[in-house]
């Protein structure tokens, strides 16, 4: 019996060498690629076409002597040992690193993959691990979606499943180009990926949102290219579970899973990816252990252990010649199949390469020994697959083997480009299933908008961004009809799901969810973004009460930037369902929606701005509070239309009680003129309401038969008319030390003295009738030159309201704020906003005799009730960034006009450059010499300062919107002046900005 045994097992390896050596020589599967393409140093190769494979992947002679010359030298239990890749992990204590040493000193291991721990002690685990070896190890790893699989302190690249809703397969390829790099300086060899399953089973335990989808088309495409971008930096994909674990209905760890489908389905289907990536050059290809009766007829034999699946079917039908790894041999689906060696030997005699971290290696290899003895492993059988590891060791660079450098690990392996990358998958992942009425993208501001969290992972980022679009009020109510109740004051109702991303197979709603989705829909306008996997709308079986359903896949920060970013129409949506939603949808739905042109937010390399040059903003700032020239500032740049840099620094008070945030708000100062007052002016002119020769007598009658009635609208606008700079109009209502004349002031407020001009202190209404006539009265420069003066907005908001017979404030927000989204935008902050939430900006100690916070610094504009022509508008960062965009976009934002391009173009000329005067019409403009920038804007760039420390300025030739906030001016401003400005703080951050820009 034993004899016939062994002719059996002498005649089946036989067959299979015969079978190996009969394959028509396709295109090899990876190259030994010649000098100029291929180097010792970086085993760097390029990804070639079939052509070039033909030639390229051919064995060097070079190699077939190290590969020949290595394998002579072997003994039995050196070219075993070539055949394991055991499992390491860098988690774990002494004992296990000790055995693992021990494992490979003493079997003489081909290989480790490693599992869970950190990099740096990976690297160094390597080097030792690699120390041991005889034969350089090859070091694997299973980051599917990057490192971070496996090891902490690494990046989280998305899904295969968000990646397959992604129709520009550049961008793949782009992903894999990254994993394969961090890899690469990792020291390992091959990542097992992609996986190429195709998951048409959506209750798949082990596969789903590891897969690309259910098409095999789609899983083709997203397949190549990340093989592509891995293997062209020189590591090896593996591409995984042969012949296909997508439609089981149990995880092959614990158990065997059953593939029931007929060769004709499995050749049509789940083996169309392997025969499209084989002719691309895959490198390596790992078996599942799965039980499949179509291709192997004898009962539980896995296919791992298959002879019909592993060679017939993998080698000799789909001709594929590279490396075969088994899966690991320590799970379920393997173990229950066949004990310690027994098992080995069989998957070996199937025709697999490489022993997977097998559960026993010493029982393991002691039986396959044993079975080399006995004749049942033959050494043709063991030449074979040891030959071809050896031959992928030297492609692989092995053969000059150096340890490589743990130094600088971290940061090498976490490049800034990663969420560069990652900014630009979401943009093209994120999917709109429906879009009923167009509610996508979100174009009325003004809609009173209400929002709902469900699931029970983190949403902050999601809802700050929203936040930034427009006014959103969270709400929450565990009472479903309390929340209708609540939600008849809105227009709309955004909900969105949240689940972790670790526990993918667990994101389902539960039944309170659903009923809250089905009752809230039912009654209001409802958006629904779910942050989840697809199939998460398993269970909602009618769709027809819910407006916008937007799948974004993962509940990750950049996410929810880019999800937010698509309901306002920052971007507009590009993805395509990777798999289909019962009948409801199906796979590469995905509806278009329109871009709208509102500020969005990316990452510096996407605009390409270098970010290591925009990270020395932080010194700067850091020396403007280090130096008590401010106690803390935001910082916005723009470029493109994207935010690429918004940060706060400081405190809002020396006491550092208050950290300054983005949304925090800032007395702007003169950038009041700038994004109140001139927009409203600039309507006025782009209607024809107003000619550049219009007089002053004309627009406010009050200065006809004054020495200013003939002051022309572009003298008035270009500073050009000779008004005086300022007048300290408080100072006639003091009493000689400083205390607020009765005549002028009251305490309490009534009907005549209700304009407020600090806490306690309100003002006589006519005091602003006050204020005009001495204006009016006021002398002018004898003669005609540039001098900038507060007069001419305070003029131009009594022309405003005159016209319109509306206030300023009135104007500002239903002409500008209200559709642009800038609601935290406005004069007299403290009727919307806590105090604690404002930037104080002085103590007042010679007129409110108080701390001004949430009053306008300015005392004229004070004394006008807070809402000036000048001064008086309290904004963020992000706000004024909005109206800069706005101007940038001369006059059009969010898809609405405001005025025309032919008007933004009259008022940012300089009309009278030849008498060296560079103002626009209201806009400041770069000066050759001292001026408001760093000089190194260009000459159509335009903006403005405030006295309060603000800056905000646009570079049309570049695309950069800067702004820049602080309150300078508290606790006091000093006597030895405007330190801010003296030291240039302003300008040093905007000469950092230019330098960042990529050339």
């Amino acid at each position: 019996m034993k004899k016939y045994f062994l002719k059996i097992m002498l005649y089946t390896t036989f067959a299979f060498l015969i079978a190996n050596c009969a394959v028509v020589k396709k295109s090899k599967t990876v190259t030994d690629l010649p000098k100029e393409i291929f180097t010792e140093d970086t085993a760097t190769y390029k990804t070639v076409s079939k052509l070039e494979r033909k030639t390229f992947f051919k064995d060097s002679d070079l190699e077939t002597l190290w590969v020949d010359s290595i394998y002579n030298k072997m003994s039995l239990q050196e070219k075993i040992g070539q055949l394991f890749m055991i499992a390491a992990y860098s988690n774990k204590d002494s004992i296990h690193v000790n055995k693992t040493k021990a494992l490979i000193q003493n079997y003489n291991i081909g290989g480790v993959i490693f599992f869970q721990g950190g990099p740096v002690r990976q690297a160094r685990l390597t080097n030792e691990y690699q120390a041991k070896a005889k034969v350089p190890l090859f070091v694997a790893i299973d980051a599917e979606w990057g490192l971070s699989m496996r090891l902490d302190s690494t990046y989280i690249f998305p899904w295969n499943m968000t990646l397959g809703a992604i129709q520009d397969l550049d961008l793949i390829e782009k992903v894999g180009r990254q994993m394969g790099a961090e890899s690469k300086r990792m020291g390992i060899h091959f990542n097992f990926a992609p996986v190429i399953d195709i998951n048409t089973n959506p209750k798949n335990p082990i596969i789903g949102n590891r897969s690309f989808g259910e098409s095999k088309i789609n899983v083709s495409k997203k397949a190549i290219a990340l093989m592509k971008g891995v293997q062209a930096q020189g590591v090896f994909s593996t591409g995984k579970h042969f012949p296909g674990h997508g439609d089981t209905s149990t995880d092959s760890h614990y158990t065997l899973p059953l593939v029931n489908f007929s060769k004709e389905r499995l050749n049509l289907v789940e083996l169309y990816p392997y025969k499209r990536m084989f002719d691309e050059g895959l490198a390596s290809v790992m078996v599942g252990h799965l039980n499949i009766p179509s291709l192997e007829s004898k009962e539980n034999i896995p296919s791992s252990a298959s002879f019909n699946v592993v060679t017939n079917v993998l080698q000799n039908q789909l001709g594929f010649e590279g490396l075969i790894f088994t899966d690991g041999l320590a799970m379920k689906g393997a173990t229950n199949f066949k004990d310690a060696g027994d098992l080995e030997l069989a998957v070996l005699l199937a025709g697999n390469d490489i022993l997977l971290a097998p559960e026993n290696v010493p029982a393991s290899f002691e039986k396959l020994e044993s079975f080399y003895n006995e004749g049942i492993l033959t050494e043709a059988r063991i030449a074979l697959s040891v030959k071809k590891i050896l031959k992928y060791k030297f492609k692989v660079g092995l053969n000059k083997y150096k340890p490589f450098a743990v130094a600088n690990l971290i940061k090498d392996i976490n490049p800034s480009q990663n969420k560069a990358i990652h900014y630009k998958l979401y943009e093209n992942a994120i999917t709109v299933l429906k879009n009923e009425e167009e509610i996508l993208p979100l174009k009325d501001l003004s809609q009173k908008i209400a929002y709902v969290k469900l699931g029970d992972a983190e949403n902050s980022t999601f809802i700050s961004t929203l936040k930034k679009y427009t006014e959103v009020t969270e709400v929450s109510n565990a009472n479903i009809d309390s929340l209708n109740a609540e939600f008849k004051k809105y227009d709309l109702v955004i909900l969105s799901f949240h689940k972790e991303n670790k526990t993918w197979e667990k994101q389902d709603f539960n039944e309170t969810e659903l009923l809250s989705i089905q009752k809230i829909a039912k009654e209001n306008k409802v958006i629904l973004d779910i942050f989840t996997k697809p199939y998460t709308l398993l269970p909602i079986t009618n769709f027809n009460e819910i407006e916008g359903l937007v799948v974004s896949y993962q509940n990750s920060d950049v996410s929810q930037v880019v999800s937010a970013e698509l309901l306002f129409g920052a971007i507009e949506a590009k993805g395509k369902l990777p798999v289909s939603i019962n009948k409801s949808f199906k796979v590469n739905d995905g509806l278009a929606t329109v871009k709208l042109n509102r500020l969005g937010f990316t990452t510096p390399e996407n605009e390409d701005m270098n970010p290591l040059i925009l990270s020395k903003i932080d010194s700067i700032a850091q020396k403007a509070i280090n130096g008590k020239m401010t106690p803390g500032m935001q910082v916005l740049v723009a470029r493109r239309g994207n935010v690429i840099f918004q940060k706060s620094y400081g405190h809002l008070t020396y006491d550092e009680t208050k950290k300054v945030t983005n949304s925090d708000l800032y007395d702007v100062a003169s950038i009041s003129k700038m994004i109140s007052t001139l927009p409203n002016v600039m309507q006025l002119y782009d209607q024809q309401k107003v000619t550049l020769d219009t007089k002053l007598k004309t627009m406010v009658p009050l200065f006809a038969k004054t020495n200013k009635e003939n002051i022309s609208f572009k003298d008035l606008l270009t500073h050009y008319a000779g008004l005086q700079a300022w007048i300290p109009f408080y100072k006639a209502t003091l009493n000689r030390d400083n205390t607020p004349m009765e005549k002028y002031y009251r305490k309490v407020a009534n009907p005549q003295f209700s304009r407020k001009v600090a806490d306690d202190l309100y003002i006589s209404n006519d005091y602003h009738d006050t204020i005009m006539k001495i204006i009016a009265n006021s002398p002018l420069s004898l003669k005609k030159e540039y001098k900038y003066s507060d007069f001419t907005f305070i003029i131009l908001k009594e022309f405003l309201e005159r016209k319109t017979k509306q206030p300023l404030e009135v104007l500002s927000q239903k002409n500008f704020y209200n559709s642009l989204g800038m609601n935290n935008t406005m004069y007299n902050p403290l009727t919307k906003f806590d105090k604690n939430n404002i930037a104080p900006s002085e103590i007042d100690t010679y007129f409110r005799q108080q701390v001004v916070q949430g009053y306008v610094h300015d005392m004229a504009a004070a004394m006008e009730g807070g809402i000036a022509g000048h001064a008086g508008i309290f904004s963020n960062a992000m706000d004024v960034a909005k109206m800069m965009q706005l101007f940038l976009q001369k006059g059009n934002y969010g898809g609405k006009s405001y005025f025309s391009e032919e008007t933004f173009n009259v008022f940012n000329t300089s009309h009278y450059a030849a008498q060296g005067v560079q103002r626009g019409l209201g806009f400041d403009k770069r000066v050759e010499k001292e001026g408001p920038t760093c000089g190194c804007v260009s000459e159509t760039s335009f903006g403005h300062t405030g006295f309060t420390g603000t800056m905000a300025w646009v570079d049309p030739k570049t695309e950069i919107v800067y702004v820049f906030l602080s309150n300078r001016t508290y606790p006091e401003v000093t006597a030895e002046g405007n330190k801010l400005s003296r030291e240039k703080i302003r300008e040093d951050i905007q000469q950092i900005i230019q330098n960042a820009i990529l050339k």
